[in-house]
């Protein structure tokens, strides 16, 4: 292992952060931190991931689309982001690619992505 990889791998031991095996198409939910004032809470974010960057190394990041009072709205999350509270994947899309950026010009049952029923963990 070369050196950038290790001190890689070392922040993101140091983090602890327990990150689900997700990919483009699943359905996930982050919880975000959001600070309003003094107060902070737990926000909920839900929709599909069209996109993972990086891998799953301390620079990756990810894109969240969700259909918003019928207007489509995408946010980008660093993977180890400190306002990151959890991440859930609420369910698995069969998808061939990598990127699903086509499913901002989709509306309705077209953008739909069918579920993967015979989704397997990697052990």
């Amino acid at each position: 292992m070369d050196l950038i990889a290790q001190l890689e791998a070392e922040q993101v031991a140091a983090l602890g952060k327990n990150i689900p095996d997700f990919k483009a198409g699943d359905t996930i939910r982050v919880g975000y931190k959001v600070t309003e004032g003094t107060r902070t809470r737990v926000q909920a974010y839900e929709g599909v991931c069209i996109s993972r960057k990086n891998g799953s190394g301390i620079a990756g990041s990810f894109t969240v689309r969700k259909i918003s009072f019928g207007e489509g709205v995408e946010r980008v999350f660093p993977l180890f982001s400190t306002n990151i509270e959890s991440i859930e994947v609420v369910r698995r899309g069969r998808v061939r690619r990598a990127k699903l950026y086509y499913l901002r010009s989709r509306r309705g049952k077209s953008a739909r992505i069918a579920e993967d029923a015979h989704y397997k963990a990697k052990a």
